[in-house]
């Protein structure tokens, strides 16, 4: 029979091919000499070979973009994504000390619409370029009825390096230790269930909110920053003993990430700094408790540093241009 076809099955492999055809020129652009294949091989090709470093470890991590992604479709916008996948990695290697190397990434839709793929593929560019991250490889899956129409998955993983005797893991935290916090821009990627769920109630994605400045969606979709350049030069100086990417969990659940002593704990100063309009927005229209506040949000720190005092003022002069501030101490 006619209809039993591939394509009427819900699987365009041409819009596959136009896909990959728009999105070449752009992967390219992220490429070093490291990488020795191109796009299309069934594999990603990277020199390991390590000049600089005495004993080069490798590190990865892999994430999503989770419900970010259903104000992403609901304000169809779809450029921005991408970045917040590739820049969310790069903070959680970050944390281990590590540089990253190269990206690979997974989009997953139900049916493929180029004009979309693009537009995210587009930011993992972007993001893997201003992080001098190669774009190695990824996959673009189309499979009619995974997913509603005109909605998407992404996934990503990161590989870095570190210096063996370099390497970020909690055990030089000790008592004492000063925590440093670097505001962000928004909610990141992490808390966007509850968020939806109180804002979308009430408001309409492009509604523009005066306490906040700014349209719901413009908030809610604002790119999760990179922390990389910031913080790599504090790392190479060797006065940083522990870094904490704030995702889900919060200040607090990720801190004690690199709490490896039973007797250490945090105390936080929440008054240190001002809490971003977003999450007040939020709080006040879902009735929202501080502590629930607290555990779900980052609430405007989106990386915290666990410092020697008589390192604090260097790192907050070499923050200085990013507002960091004292924001508790280890004890």
């Amino acid at each position: 029979m006619e209809n039993n076809t591939y394509k009427a099955a819900g699987v365009d492999i041409q819009a596959g091919e136009e896909t990959v055809k728009r999105i070449k020129p752009m992967v390219r652009s992220t490429f070093s000499e490291k990488v020795l294949a191109d796009i299309g091989l069934f594999g990603g090709l990277y020199d390991a070979k390590f000049e600089d470093y005495k004993h080069p470890i490798l590190c990865s991590s892999t994430d999503g973009v989770g419900t970010k992604l259903k104000v992403a479709f609901l304000a169809n916008r779809h450029n921005t994504v991408g970045q917040d996948l590739v820049n969310h990695c790069v903070n959680d290697i970050l944390c281990c000390g590590a540089k990253p190397l190269f990206f690979l990434d997974y989009f997953g839709c139900g049916e493929l619409d180029p004009d979309v793929a693009e537009q995210v593929i587009s930011g993992f560019v972007k993001a893997c370029r201003e992080n001098s991250t190669a774009l190695i490889g990824g996959e673009t899956a189309e499979m009619p009825s995974m997913y509603q129409k005109g909605e998407y998955d992404l996934s990503g993983t990161i590989v870095g390096v570190v210096e063996k005797d370099k390497i970020l893991n909690g055990s030089r935290v000790e008592s004492g230790n000063v925590l440093i916090g670097i505001p962000t821009n928004g909610l990141q990627t992490n808390g966007y269930s509850l968020a939806r769920k109180v804002l979308l109630e009430k408001y309409k994605v492009n509604d523009f909110i005066q306490e906040i400045n700014s349209t719901i969606a413009d908030a809610l979709l604002a790119v999760h920053p990179s922390f990389l350049h910031l913080v790599m030069p504090l790392l190479d100086k060797d006065i940083i003993n522990g870094v904490s990417h704030i995702t889900g969990g919060g200040i607090v659940g990720n801190t004690n990430r690199i709490l490896r002593k039973d007797t250490l704990s945090l105390q936080i100063d929440w008054n240190a700094w001002e809490t971003l309009p977003i999450f007040k927005l939020i709080q006040n229209t879902g009735k929202i408790s501080d502590e629930e506040m607290r555990y779900v949000f980052n609430l405007g720190i989106g990386m915290v540093l666990c410092v020697d005092k008589n390192h604090t003022d260097e790192v907050l002069k070499s923050l200085a241009n990013a507002k960091a501030k004292i924001i508790g101490e280890v004890k």
